[in-house]
C-alpha cells in the first residue's frame, strides 16, 4: 500500500511540475511574450497580452498582431523592433480587414510557423513577401488590362511625358520640378485611379491652366499631348489599383494565350482546367516528386510552367519555352487567382462589374484579344506553332491565306470554330467574343500579315464542278498524306470539318490548292515537282467537289 501511495505522490508531483512548466512557458517563454516585452510605446512599456483582429463578416479572427504589435489598433510602437513595426500604407485598414484576408496563413495561431501556415496539412500557407501583391486577387478583379507590349508602351508614355513631376504613383513622383523652389505634389495621387476614378476631362483643364500660366510649373513643365499618347495614358490610368506588379503580371498572362485553353472568371476555353481559384492550391494535394527545391505552391507552379507534363502526369499543356522572368510574373498572377465569396458590402467595384455586368478582365482591342486568346496556338506573329508531340497549328497571318480569306470567312471561323479540333467556337460560347471584338481581332490579324486584304470574289460560294470519284482518287494520292484519309486531319488541317466547309468558298479552296501557302509545307499544284504532279483546273475542281461531298 505504501509503495502505491509513493508512486501516486511522485506521479502527481510530476504532473504538477509539468503543468507549472507549461503555464510558465505559455505565459513567459513564448515568442510573442518576448517580442511584446521588448517593445515600447510613447507612454512606456507595452502591455503584454494577446491581441487580435475580429471581423465576423469576413469570418476573420487574426492574432497576427500579437507579434506584429505595431499593426494592432491604437498601438504606437516607438522601439526599433522590426516585427513590431506598423504596416506600410495601403488602401484598406488592416485593423478592419485583418491579416489572413490578404496574406493567408493561420490567423488564430500565435507561433510563427503555425501562423505563417508552414505546417503539415494547413491548406493555405502565407504568401511569400515577393508575391504579396497576389493577395489583391482575393477580392479584386483587375479589368481592361492589355497585353504586355501595350501596357509597357502605356507605362513608358506616362514616364516620357513626365507625369511623375506633379503626380504621385505607387510611391514614386509627386515633386514638381520647375527649376525653382516649388516642391511638393500639386496633382492628385493616381495610384488607385483605375478603382477610385479620375477626371476623364483632365486634358482640356490642363491646357487651360497652361495657357493661363505666366510662369512656374504649368508653363515650364506641361506640353500638349497627342491623341495617341492620351489614348496610352488612358490605358495606363484605367489599370491602376495600387498593385503595380499584379497589373504587370496580368498583362503578361494576357500575352501568352492562356485563356485560349483555360477559363478565368467567366471567360476562356475548356481544354484546360478552370484557373479562377488556382491561387488557392492546397500544397498537401500537390505532387512534388518531380519538383526540385522547396515544397511550396509557388515553386510547384513555376515548375509546371517549365515542364507541364513532368509536373502533372497526362497534362496536355505544351512546353511554352518561357523565360524565368515571364514565369515569375505568371506565377504571381496564378497566385492572385484566389477569389473568395465575399459579403456584398465588401465587394469592390471591379469585382461587381466582372461578376454581374460581364465586364472583360482583359482589354477589348484586337491586339490584346489575339495575344490573350489566340497566340498560344497561332504564335505571337500569327505564323503558327508546332509543339513537340502535338499537331501543328496553322499560320493565319500568311499572305497567301489572307488574300483568299474574306472577312466573312474569318468571322465565321472565329465564331463557329472547328468542332472536334482545338479551335473553339469563340462567338457561340457563353460570355464569348462579341462581333465587334471579332472584327477588331480580324483587323489585327490582317495587320500581322502586313495589311493584306482579301481579293474581291464575285463568284457564288459554291461553283466548282467535277467528278466525286476522280476527286477522291486525286485527294488520296496527293493530299491524304497531310490531311488524313477522308480529310479528317493530320499534319494538315481537317478539310472535312463541317464548320470549315460551311465557311470556305470554292474560290478559297481552288485558290489554295492551286497556289499553296508560301512559307509552309503546302505547295501549290499549279506547278509540279519531282514529287508532286501538276493538276489541271478540272482536277482541282474535282477535289473540291469531293471535299464538299464529305460534308454529307
Amino acid at each position: 500500500m505504501n509503495k502505491n501511495k509513493y508512486l501516486l505522490m511522485i506521479s502527481s508531483l510530476g504532473v504538477f511540475v509539468l503543468l507549472v512548466a507549461a503555464a510558465f512557458s505559455e505565459n513567459f517563454l513564448k515568442d510573442w511574450h518576448r517580442i511584446q516585452a521588448t517593445a515600447t510605446t510613447a507612454d512606456g512599456p507595452l502591455d503584454v497580452r494577446l491581441r487580435q483582429i475580429v471581423n465576423p463578416n469576413l469570418n476573420v479572427t487574426d492574432r497576427c498582431v500579437t507579434c506584429h504589435t505595431g499593426m494592432a489598433a491604437g498601438e504606437q510602437i516607438t522601439s526599433s523592433l522590426k516585427v513590431g513595426a506598423a504596416h506600410k500604407p495601403v488602401v484598406h485598414s488592416t485593423q478592419e480587414m485583418g491579416c489572413t484576408t490578404c496574406h493567408g496563413g493561420q490567423g488564430q495561431a500565435t507561433e510563427m510557423d503555425d501562423a505563417h501556415g508552414n505546417v503539415h496539412f494547413w491548406t493555405e500557407p502565407m504568401l511569400p513577401a515577393k508575391y504579396a501583391y497576389a493577395s489583391c486577387g482575393t477580392c479584386h478583379t483587375p479589368l481592361n488590362v492589355p497585353n504586355m507590349p501595350t501596357f509597357e508602351n502605356a507605362r513608358k508614355t506616362f514616364e516620357r511625358l513626365d507625369c511623375y513631376a506633379c503626380h504621385r504613383l505607387d510611391g514614386r513622383g509627386g515633386t514638381v520640378r520647375p527649376g525653382g523652389d516649388i516642391t511638393g505634389m500639386e496633382g492628385p495621387d493616381l495610384s488607385h485611379a483605375g478603382i477610385k476614378g479620375y477626371n476623364t476631362e483632365w486634358y482640356p483643364a490642363h491646357i487651360t491652366k497652361m495657357q493661363q500660366a505666366q510662369d512656374g510649373a504649368w508653363k515650364n513643365l506641361f506640353r500638349e499631348v497627342s491623341d495617341e499618347d492620351r489614348a496610352a495614358l488612358k490605358i495606363f490610368l484605367d489599370t491602376q489599383m495600387g498593385a503595380p506588379k499584379l497589373i504587370e503580371a496580368k498583362a503578361q498572362f494576357n500575352t501568352v494565350g492562356c485563356v485560349g485553353c483555360h477559363t478565368v472568371g467567366s471567360f476562356g476555353g475548356d481544354a484546360g482546367v478552370n484557373l479562377s481559384i488556382s491561387g488557392l492550391k492546397d500544397p498537401n494535394q500537390l505532387n512534388f516528386s518531380r519538383v526540385p527545391g522547396e515544397r511550396s505552391v509557388e515553386n510547384w507552379i513555376k515548375q509546371h510552367f517549365r515542364s507541364p507534363a513532368s509536373t502533372v502526369a497526362g497534362s496536355q499543356m505544351p512546353v511554352m519555352g518561357l523565360s524565368e522572368e515571364k514565369i515569375d510574373l505568371l506565377t504571381l498572377y496564378t497566385l492572385s487567382l484566389r477569389r473568395r465569396t465575399l459579403p456584398d458590402i465588401f465587394l469592390p467595384k471591379d469585382r461587381v462589374r466582372a461578376m454581374r455586368f460581364g465586364y472583360r478582365e482583359f482589354a477589348s482591342d484586337g491586339a490584346t484579344i489575339y495575344s490573350a486568346v489566340c497566340s498560344a496556338c497561332h504564335a505571337e506573329n500569327g505564323m503558327g506553332t508546332r509543339y513537340p508531340g502535338l499537331v501543328p497549328n496553322p499560320s493565319i497571318a500568311n499572305a497567301d491565306f489572307l488574300s483568299l480569306a474574306s472577312d466573312d470567312y474569318l468571322l465565321a471561323t472565329i465564331k463557329a470554330g472547328r468542332p472536334g479540333r482545338p479551335m473553339l467556337a469563340w462567338g457561340e460560347r457563353e460570355n464569348g467574343l462579341k462581333d465587334e471584338e471579332i472584327k477588331g481581332l480580324i483587323a489585327y490579324i490582317r495587320q500581322l500579315g502586313g495589311g493584306v486584304q482579301a481579293v474581291p470574289d464575285t463568284k457564288p460560294p459554291i461553283w466548282a464542278t467535277g467528278d466525286i470519284g476522280t476527286g477522291d482518287r486525286l485527294f488520296t494520292a496527293n493530299c491524304s498524306g497531310c490531311h488524313g484519309k477522308g480529310a479528317v486531319g493530320g499534319e494538315g488541317p481537317a478539310l472535312a470539318n463541317p464548320a470549315f466547309l460551311k465557311a470556305a468558298t470554292d474560290t478559297f479552296l481552288v485558290g489554295t490548292i492551286t497556289n499553296g501557302r508560301r512559307g509552309t509545307v503546302m505547295q501549290g499544284f499549279a506547278n509540279g515537282s519531282p514529287t508532286r504532279p501538276v493538276l489541271t483546273q478540272a482536277e482541282i475542281e474535282s477535289i473540291v467537289v469531293y471535299l464538299r461531298s464529305l460534308k454529307k
